[in-house]
């Protein structure tokens, strides 16, 4: 007789400045997974674009489908892909992340979605990764930096660079929670088994040259997060004393 599986309950934060890509693959991975509810999370379930997102030309239609209120107590999974740097001020939604953050069984972090969850107090103590322009950005919350590009582990932090991390992060949460059997399904359903056209996916297969040209292409929303990542960090720490 087969054992029924416990209903798991997916938490995805999708405010209007999230950055699809980091959230799809957590989505995907659990998409098929039976007795499984996901709930895509915001203040409100009103129709959105999220046209502020990393200056995005195309803006991406998205609306949430569970308000803060009405999310389940206790998560088994809450994924934060990234956003704006407005979200590292937004005492709602930090205070709802450290909620159930606190009480959820695996915690995911995409991209600057783990400076997010570092900012709401989650990854204090822990190892964890971003995107490798934002690496040493997760120290002042008492985060431990690790760059490499891998997904980085730490008792039930999963953290991740941007995009293909979301599908890797998503796949092994699931591994924990249903078995390797069902990720090794979830992956071949997918097909996940990325080809990448030019092998520049990285820093060190990049090169200098081409790396140096995207941090310059990006330098004005750096200089945004450098100051808007100071505020939070100082009151993360005022909140701690």
């Amino acid at each position: 007789m087969t054992q029924a599986l416990d209903r798991l309950q997916i938490g995805i934060i999708a405010d209007p400045n999230c950055f699809v890509p980091d959230i799809i693959g957590v989505y995907t991975a659990f998409c098929d997974a039976p007795n499984c509810d996901i709930h895509f999370l915001w203040k409100h379930t009103n129709s959105q674009k999220n046209s502020e997102s990393f200056g995005m030309v195309h803006p991406f239609p998205i609306h949430a489908t569970t308000t803060f209120a009405d999310c389940p107590q206790n998560l088994d999974v809450l994924c934060v892909g990234a956003s704006t740097p407005n979200l590292w001020s937004d005492e709602e939604t930090l205070a709802f992340l450290a909620d159930r953050g606190g009480r959820a069984k695996y915690i995911i972090g995409i991209c600057a979605g783990s400076l997010t969850l570092a900012a709401a107090g989650l990854l204090t103590g822990y190892r964890a990764t971003t995107n490798f322009q934002a690496i040493e950005a997760l120290a002042p919350f008492g985060a431990i930096p690790v760059a490499g590009g891998h997904v980085v582990v730490d008792r039930n932090r999963f953290t991740a660079g941007p995009v293909t991390g979301s599908f890797e992060a998503g796949l092994m949460v699931l591994a924990e929670l249903r078995g390797e059997e069902a990720a090794k399904e979830a992956e071949l359903t997918m097909e996940y088994a990325p080809h990448p056209p030019y092998g520049t996916g990285s820093p060190e297969l990049a090169g200098p040259e081409l790396t140096q040209k995207l941090m310059q292409r990006y330098e004005p929303f750096a200089n945004q997060f450098r100051a808007m990542l100071q505020k939070a960090a100082e009151r993360l720490m005022m909140t701690k004393t």
